[in-house]
């Protein structure tokens, strides 16, 4: 049976949520609901579209365990969060970074432009030690200034030990980036557990979000470090004093929001956000696990596929990767897109991503739509 927030048209079975999510039905509402209100009155709700603002900043707050909203910026997307840090911290020639070698690009390319000034980007193999942590550890020396690496990797679902990362960092003084866009709105966060210094993510992905706005998370001392690299008059600490001369930094996270707040994004985000509160991501948690516990067993056995992603990894994601023992990755892509399986063609193989509202029926239509290929 459909869920109701998703009513998802009948030829499709959605199992593409790592990249691009579907909206619930409550989020086109919200959408739809704002539109009218800015058609038929312009700004003159705007200050309940800060209530909206503030919401948001606390919906996320719940969603990372994060001590204070105050601590919540809203960004466009994880690449410009991950600049920000890139770029506000005070390298020094012969400083390095310390991250793996399955990174998606915007957890790259920020530190890779670091060379020009004498900073090494360094990539561990995380297939090639006991654990995947110790792969990182290895890497560290007495010039690694950041650890930065995705709670679970875009590609084979792989999910890291976070809280063995962040006390290996906390005890050496090194700062730990977290690009935590697999797991925001999949599986229970903590950014205290992990004694993360920054967290961020879009909200386009697990959390049902709009493209276009994302939360960066920065603890207060981690926050401290970083020069700002854009300004406006939203950062200022006196925000609505438009003659505020001279200015000062905003004292919480709101100093990473330059201009003006995407409103309709926020509208569109909260409403997505409350879907996944009221659930509880201990339930979200509970299904997405379920489902993917569930396609990595019938991949298992089914003697056509090969399970790419590791099955007896301690740490689940939703993410479940696979090739056919006999069709090429493009040609079995292709014929799921044209019979209705929204996948994404990533890792070496097929990777399907389903969320707690799809059902064990769609996962065995899919595998049976993707057996038939010729």
């Amino acid at each position: 049976m459909k869920h109701s927030e998703f009513p998802l048209t009948d030829d499709l079975i959605y199992l593409n949520h790592a990249a691009v999510a579907p909206w619930p039905k409550r989020t086109s509402e919200a959408v739809i609901k704002f539109a009218e209100q800015n058609t038929h009155f312009g700004s003159h709700f705007y200050l309940d579209w800060l209530e909206k603002e503030l919401e948001i900043r606390r919906q996320l707050q719940a969603l990372l365990n994060a001590p204070s909203a105050d601590d919540i910026a809203l960004v466009k997307n994880t690449s410009e969060a991950l600049s920000f840090v890139a770029y506000g911290l005070p390298w020094q020639s012969g400083d390095n970074i310390v991250s793996s070698n399955e990174e998606f690009p915007s957890n790259r390319l920020p530190w890779q432009s670091l060379a020009d000034q004498g900073v090494e980007f360094r990539q561990a193999d995380l297939q090639k030690a006991d654990t995947p942590e110790d792969a990182l550890f290895a890497l560290v020396d007495a010039k690694t200034r950041l650890l930065t690496i995705s709670s679970i990797q875009f590609a084979s679902g792989l999910r890291l030990d976070l809280e063995r990362i962040g006390a290996f960092c906390k005890q050496r003084g090194i700062l730990f980036c977290i690009d935590a866009i697999q797991s925001l709105g999949a599986v229970q966060f903590d950014v205290q557990a992990y004694q993360a210094d920054f967290v961020m993510a879009d909200g386009h992905k697990w959390m049902f979000g709009p493209e276009g706005l994302g939360v960066f998370y920065t603890s207060p001392a981690a926050r401290d470090k970083l020069k700002l690299t854009q300004y406006g008059w939203h950062m200022m600490k006196d925000t609505h004093n438009y003659e505020n001369k001279p200015w000062e930094i905003h004292p919480t996270a709101r100093r990473f929001e330059c201009g003006s707040p995407n409103m309709l994004g926020i509208h569109a985000f909260s409403a997505s956000l409350s879907l996944l509160l009221e659930t509880g991501m201990d339930e979200v948690e509970r299904l997405v696990f379920e489902k993917s516990d569930y396609l990595k067993a019938a991949i298992d056995n089914n003697s056509q596929l090969i399970l790419l992603s590791n099955r007896l990894s301690p740490l689940k994601s939703g993410i479940v990767t696979f090739k056919h023992r006999t069709i090429e990755n493009e040609t079995l892509y292709k014929h799921l897109q044209q019979s209705g399986v929204v996948c994404a063609l990533r890792g070496g193989g097929i990777r399907f991503s389903p969320h707690f509202y799809n059902t064990l029926e769609e996962i065995d239509r899919a595998l049976a739509i993707t057996v038939t290929v010729s």
